[in-house]
């Protein structure tokens, strides 16, 4: 548990003790010494026989490490991810190296990527910049004829996976999640609200995800568990999985409701719910 204390500046503006680190960060200089202890997340130059110190880049790395427990991540995954702060940032958009870890069925070297990638440029930079172009690629190959069915499912999980471990969901705060994002029945491409999750949790806001094909009544009863005032996202990939149905069902309660994905094209932008056409429009709209 990470309790606050308060104290002084450090006393230099290079280096850090390890209690100038506990009172900047708010948390026990115990736990500082634990996550050394366990994690390897400290001072990285340590000297025999010399007090410890923090540089600036171990502190940037515990610093990572502390708001992502205070978003909900445990300690390992939140040490795990922080590391990454380490290692130089990727150039963004570097799609080659995803695309060759992907296709040689590598998830180690894939989860490392992406990982990087997060930590360094975010999730929209990511998604928008490394993912979709990875995925454009993959399609070409299918509509060729070359399978690489394996190869894309490989990605989605991995995006999926390092996008729960760089960008857990806020912390319980005990307050209601005000956003519940939704795929309509019959829809399985869920990868884009867990993009839409992990966006809106770089901006602190909690989110109820219910996954891929969610039924109406499904959807109705957890709008009802929430008290009927939260904002909806339906996501539908295709023309056959936009639901109209859906959208009744979303509109019985007082909260806003929102249609993303391409297969609300056929619904009129004037009438009902509003369209979201990207992840910057919906974060913007959501967050």
């Amino acid at each position: 548990m990470i309790e606050p204390s308060g104290g002084a500046e450090p006393p230099t503006a290079t280096e850090f003790s390890v209690g100038a680190v506990a009172r900047r960060l708010g948390i026990p200089v115990t736990t500082l010494r634990s996550w050394n202890q366990r994690y390897g997340i400290g001072p990285q130059g340590h000297r025999p026989g010399t007090h410890r110190y923090y540089t600036r880049a171990d502190l940037a790395v515990v610093t990572r490490m502390v708001e992502l427990i205070r978003m909900g991540a445990s300690p390992a995954s939140a040490a795990r991810a922080a590391r990454v702060v380490r290692t130089p940032a990727p150039p963004v958009g570097d799609v080659a190296p995803v695309l060759a870890a992907a296709e040689s069925l590598d998830p180690a070297r894939l989860l490392s990527l992406l990982a990087a990638h997060l930590g360094h440029h975010g999730v929209s930079a990511t998604w928008n910049l490394l993912c979709r172009p990875a995925f454009a690629d993959i399609v070409e190959h299918q509509r060729r004829g070359e399978g690489y069915v394996d190869v894309e499912h490989l990605l989605s999980w991995a995006v999926t996976t390092s996008l729960h471990r760089g960008v857990p969901a806020p912390a319980d705060t005990g307050v209601e999640p005000e956003i519940v994002l939704a795929c309509t029945p019959g829809e399985q491409h869920v990868l884009p609200l867990e993009v839409l999750r992990a966006a809106l949790a770089e901006h602190g806001r909690a989110t109820l995800l219910l996954g891929a094909s969610v039924p109406p009544d499904a959807l109705a009863r957890a709008l009802s568990l929430l008290g009927g005032t939260a904002a909806v996202v339906l996501w539908s990939q295709s023309p056959y999985t936009a639901a109209p149905e859906s959208i009744r069902v979303a509109e019985t309660w007082h909260g806003p409701v929102f249609l993303a994905g391409p297969g609300w094209a056929d619904i009129p932008g004037k009438a009902g719910p509003r369209r979201l056409h990207s992840l910057e429009e919906a974060v913007d709209a959501l967050a």
